[in-house]
């Protein structure tokens, strides 16, 4: 469902990106309905656990995990990216439920993570704090500053994804700037490192419980594939941010479909 939204919702606002939220649709749906405590009425509750979309051009699958948990009415999203509508072309935390930060400014993501981490430490509360980067983003110098403080004030209560989709707007993320090898500089940083299937929902919320116990900030590698469950999209990266249109519309939502009945069977 989180991908079908995606689709409709690039589909209607005529922009967006599609291939980045595709690929972190799985990580979505394991954060808001196995991982995260929060309270969909009650939004601002102070216990709830916070989500930073770091890569916040990938809004269209946070929109839609918001959705489907009850932040708002599914029927919102085809307002993607209309002025004055809740859901802007990027997170913004003044218009949108749920939304802990508005973020899209590549590399500043995790810092706010990092803010919200040391703040629960200097509060003693027990929630916790997530965040997703892109893997192009781990590019930008600012990350590894904010991984570098997470690491010294040793903030358990912050659990980083890495969306290891290995393609950026410009091409490969290795032929653009490499940051390999990735595993190797979270470890040298001092966080837990762990890696995962990003399309095995089973598989990463059993990492996701091992991050929690480590004693130090963790950081998951989800590998993942652009475009994820669009054949047409997959590995392309040229719907980094183009939005389907016409026929291609069609063939998307048919092809969830069928993934969709073969799951409710199972």
């Amino acid at each position: 469902m989180i991908r079908r939204h995606i689709i409709r919702s690039t589909a209607e606002a005529g922009s967006g990106h599609p291939g980045g939220s595709l690929s972190c649709a799985d990580i979505m749906a394991l954060l808001y309905f196995h991982v995260l405590q929060m309270r969909p009425q009650d939004p601002g509750w102070q216990e709830r656990d916070r989500f930073l979309l770091a890569k916040g051009h990938a809004a269209p699958a946070l929109y839609a995990a918001l959705a489907e948990r009850g932040f708002f009415p599914a029927e919102e999203l085809l307002n993607l990216r209309r002025l004055g509508a809740i859901l802007q072309g990027h997170p913004d935390m003044t218009r949108t439920p749920g939304v802990e930060a508005s973020t899209g400014s590549l590399g500043q993501g995790l810092s706010v993570a990092v803010g919200m981490a040391l703040a629960g430490k200097l509060d003693s509360a027990d929630y916790g704090v997530y965040a997703l980067l892109g893997d192009g983003e781990i590019q930008e110098g600012q990350v590894w500053e904010a991984a570098m403080a997470a690491a010294h004030y040793r903030l358990d209560n912050l659990v980083a994804f890495v969306d290891y989709n290995r393609l950026q707007i410009d091409g490969p993320v290795d032929k653009v700037m490499s940051p390999s090898p990735v595993p190797e500089k979270w470890k040298a940083f001092g966080w837990r490192v762990f890696e995962a299937d990003g399309h095995n929902i089973p598989g990463m919320n059993t990492v996701v419980r091992s991050a929690q116990e480590a004693e130090k900030p963790a950081v998951i590698i989800a590998h993942t594939v652009k475009g994820k469950g669009v054949s047409y999209m997959e590995d392309q990266v040229q719907w980094h941010g183009k939005a389907p249109d016409g026929q291609l519309v069609a063939q998307a939502l048919q092809e969830l479909e069928s993934v969709q009945e073969v799951t409710d069977d199972e």
